[in-house]
Order: structure tokens, then C-alpha cells, then sequence
């Protein structure tokens, strides 16, 4: 009888213990975000991605209660800021910026990856897509996408083509160009996306595939030439501009994308919260032209479709990487 006492007591105070947990965990819940949030980007500032990553983060502030911080944090195309926050708690308070090149390319790229795309994050969501340009310099003697093919073809190996570092989704762009246009180019590989287009305005290399978000500053200055869009349809922004199936090379489409995810087991509930706020930004007329004028269209949706995306384009990219035969320099 004193035994069955005592092991009540043991069971009283277990449940006890469940109950106060319970509630801590439900009032630390409806507390989310109670401090500060870290958004990794793991670019350089100033670039597209960084671009993006400030937008969402001064449009998520408000709606959160606490400041979303940008931190850069550039390197190995990307890769190194996605490890760092595959590694972080995962609390809520540590999200990264991912794109094509951190969740898609990547793993294709680096065997010895230190996070797995589909296993190490929590999707939140999609934040935006578009599609790369093919531009050139104003100095080349190429007015058309047919003009560069036929150029290229007739200097093998003589004219270069820079990215914003080797592995990132524009040095695998240019691979994909290399192989359906059936060019020789040589890679230039820069620490971002602006040095590169710095050289290009300069003639000092010909040829960069990026989104527009890349140019658009460029463009008026009548230093670099837009050739053709690598997507289904042309842009708004740039009517002129043939698609690349329109400007002879069809099967040449190649897009970029940005979202959010979080160290993968942060709970549901931040999740969910992130992904509301993350819905009503991209409802806000301000987030929808900004990243129209880049060339960018709204993302969204549920974290499982984001999943669905990011493992689809890791198939996609990796079959594109193994068709170039793109290599780490």
C-alpha cells in the first residue's frame, strides 16, 4: 500500500513536470520572436541577394515586433554562410537567405558540402524568381544573341565570361551557355557580382549571364549590351529584349531564386509565424515593385511547396552541372 502511495506520488509529480513544460514551452511560444533576428546572407552586400535580403528584412520587421538583421556573410559561393547557419540553434532567431546557388547547385558542386539542402533547413518560404540575362560588353562586336554565338565559335577560347565567384549559380549559368551554345568561353571568377560587372562596363571581359537586378544601373550608361533573356517570356521592364529560344538558342532558360529557411527541428510555430509574415509582405505593393523592377517575380506559399521547389531545382542543377562538366577552379 506505501509502495502504490509512493508510486503515485512519482506519477503525480512526473505529470506535474509535463504540465509546467507544456506551459513553458506554449508561453515561449507565444512570445516568438522575444529578441532580435538574425538573417544570414551569405553574399556581399550590395549584390542581388543582398538586395533581396534587405527588402524582406526591413518588411518583416514590423509585422514580427522585433528587427530582422542582415549579417553578410560571403564565401565559397555562398556555402559558407548556409554552414554556418545549418549549424546555429534552431530557435527561430538565426534564418539564412537561400538561393539557387546555396540549395540547388551547390551539392553538386562541393563533395564535401558541410550541410545537406534537403535535411540540415526548415523551409519558411519562397521569396522570389527570375530569370538571367545574357549581357556583353558594349566593346564587343555582338548585336545579337546569333552575333556572340557566332563570335564565340570563331575565336574559341578568347573571350571570358565573368560570375561572381566559381561555383555560384552565374559561373554555372555561363557553363550551361558554353554547352547548349556548343561555345568555348574561360571563366573569370570575382568576389561578387558588382566587381564583375565593373570589368565588363570596362571591356576588360565580355560577357556576364545574371539577373537584371545585376545591370540595371548599367543600362543607361550605354556601356554593356542586353542580348537576350534565359526564360519563357520576356521581361516587362525589357520589351525589346528577345527570349533566348526567340534569339536562336532555344533550351537556354536559367533562373535564380531566393527564400527563407531556418535551422531544420525550429519549431512549428515560428515557422508558421515567419511564413505569415513573409505572406504579408509580399501582398504590400511596395515588396511587389521592388522586386519587379529587379526583374524578380513575388514568391510565396506554403513551407511544404518551398520543400517540393528546392528539391526539384536540386535535381534540376545538378543534372545541369554533370551535362557542363563544370569544375572548382
Amino acid at each position: 500500500m506505501l509502495r502504490g502511495k509512493g508510486n503515485m506520488k512519482k506519477l503525480c509529480f512526473a505529470v506535474a513536470v509535463a504540465i509546467v513544460s507544456a506551459l513553458v514551452s506554449a508561453f515561449a511560444s507565444a512570445q516568438y520572436p522575444a529578441r532580435p533576428i538574425r538573417l544570414i546572407v551569405p553574399y556581399p552586400p550590395g549584390g542581388p541577394v543582398d538586395n533581396v535580403g534587405r527588402i524582406f528584412a526591413q518588411q518583416l520587421s514590423p509585422g514580427l515586433g522585433q528587427p530582422v538583421v542582415v549579417e553578410n556573410r560571403p564565401g565559397a559561393a555562398g556555402t559558407i554562410g548556409a554552414e554556418a547557419v545549418a549549424k546555429s540553434p534552431a530557435d527561430g532567431y538565426t534564418l539564412l537567405l537561400g538561393t539557387t546557388g546555396t540549395l540547388a547547385s551547390a551539392p553538386s558542386l562541393y563533395p564535401n558540402l558541410g550541410y545537406d539542402p534537403a535535411k540540415s533547413f526548415a523551409p519558411i518560404s519562397l521569396l522570389a524568381s527570375g530569370p538571367y540575362l545574357v549581357v556583353v560588353s558594349s566593346s564587343l562586336s555582338a548585336n545579337s544573341l546569333r552575333d556572340l554565338i557566332e563570335l564565340a565559335k570563331s575565336k574559341p577560347g578568347q573571350l571570358n565570361f565573368g560570375s561572381a565567384g566559381t561555383g555560384n549559380p552565374l559561373h554555372i549559368a555561363g557553363e550551361m551557355f558554353k554547352t547548349t551554345a556548343g561555345v568555348d568561353l574561360v571563366h573569370v571568377p570575382y568576389k561578387g557580382a558588382v566587381p564583375a560587372l565593373t570589368d565588363l562596363m570596362a571591356g576588360r571581359i565580355q560577357i556576364i549571364i545574371a539577373n537584371i537586378d545585376v545591370f540595371t544601373a548599367a543600362i543607361a550608361t550605354g556601356k554593356i549590351r542586353i542580348l537576350a533573356v534565359a526564360g519563357p517570356k520576356r521581361l516587362a521592364q525589357l520589351q525589346n529584349v528577345p527570349t533566348a529560344a526567340e534569339a536562336g538558342l532555344p533550351g537556354f532558360e536559367v533562373s535564380n531564386w531566393f527564400g527563407l529557411v531556418a535551422p531544420r527541428g525550429t519549431p512549428n510555430d515560428a515557422i508558421a509565424r515567419l511564413n505569415a509574415e513573409v505572406s504579408k509582405a509580399l501582398a504590400t505593393r511596395q515588396v511587389q515593385d521592388s522586386l519587379l523592377n529587379r526583374g524578380l517575380e513575388p514568391g510565396g506559399g506554403l513551407p511544404e511547396q518551398f520543400q517540393t521547389l528546392i528539391s526539384a531545382e536540386g535535381a534540376r542543377w545538378s543534372r545541369a552541372v554533370k551535362a557542363s562538366g563544370a569544375k572548382l577552379d
